[in-house]
């Protein structure tokens, strides 16, 4: 069972937070750390970080095995899940770093891993640059850190409005995300199934949550921006993950790894952009190493 903790972003915004398991007990010596001299928790924090359009569920496989070690909270970002949806001028990157930073101090995880995946991951290493004393270690799943370009951000228009909103029921949005979306290579039901999340149910069918114009603001703000430099200044230790079918390709995440002070790489085979959600196991795999070194 999920449990909601209220998170005020920046300019007021109201944020859902999302711890999936019990705090670790501190009394408990059975759990790792469970004798550490924190007088607010007794593990370390981790936030978990969804990419655009996705939502804090999408991490509840990872959030529950790591709720066996550390204190996991997934954050609803603005305009996604259950958080406030405001006006498009407020989707900026400042914005939602700033929201990062509100959850970990008001959610006393400070200081935290943060575990991104693409668009999350950009707030991630942001925030660790901007913000060292908050974070302890940061994991970047599946983000470029090159500009993509005007034409990428029309691509996206025209995607968006292929859409057949609104869906008659979950099982369509399931079949088109997952088979019929042009977008698709190879059938990919757990595309389905993540992108049946992120949809409700109104008087006329099945709709995003999420407005798709605000989306594509959000995205404004690193298509046409590269961060190479905020990279350089995440001092802490980083780990770069890519799927070997994902969008991040393997020289550039490599060369991302050589830009971080700390960097370190890993790659997740037969996954794609979603490999969070797609390959549990295998994404495990790849970053529990990491959080052995730094979480503790």
């Amino acid at each position: 069972m999920a449990r909601r903790i209220d998170v005020t972003g920046a300019g007021g915004v109201h944020l859902a937070a999302w711890e999936f398991a019990d705090p670790p007990k501190k009394d408990d010596p059975a759990r790792p750390g469970a004798d550490r001299a924190d007088p607010d928790h007794s593990s370390p924090g981790v936030l978990l970080l969804h990419g655009l359009m996705g939502r804090a569920s999408h991490w509840a496989s990872t959030a529950r095995w790591l709720s066996e070690r550390y204190r996991a909270v997934a954050l609803d970002q603005r305009g996604h899940g259950q958080s406030d949806k405001p006006p498009q001028a407020a989707y900026t990157r400042e914005a939602y770093v700033e929201d990062a930073a509100a959850a970990v101090e008001q959610l006393g995880l400070a200081p935290a891993v943060l575990v991104g995946h693409a668009m999350g991951a950009l707030t991630a290493w942001q925030l660790a640059a901007k913000r060292p004393e908050l974070v302890r270690g940061v994991i970047i799943c599946d983000m470029r850190a090159s500009a993509l370009g005007a034409a990428s951000q029309r691509e996206w228009a025209d995607w968006f409005k292929s859409w057949p909103v609104p869906f008659a029921t979950l099982a369509d949005v399931r079949k088109w995300f997952g088979e019929d979306d042009p977008w698709v290579e190879r059938p990919n039901p757990a595309r389905g199934e993540f992108y049946a999340e992120v949809m409700h149910e109104s008087g006329d069918g099945w709709r995003p949550v999420f407005d798709p114009d605000r989306m594509l603001k959000s995205r404004e703000t690193w298509v046409y921006d590269a961060h190479w430099e905020e990279l350089a200044q995440v001092e802490c230790p980083a780990l770069v993950v890519r799927g070997v079918d994902g969008e991040l390709g393997r020289a550039e995440a490599q060369e991302m790894v050589r830009v971080l002070p700390r960097g370190e790489y890993a790659e997740v085979a037969d996954a794609g952009h979603l490999l969070p959600y797609d390959r549990p196991e295998a994404w495990r795999a790849a970053v529990e190493p990491f959080l052995d070194r730094v979480g503790e």
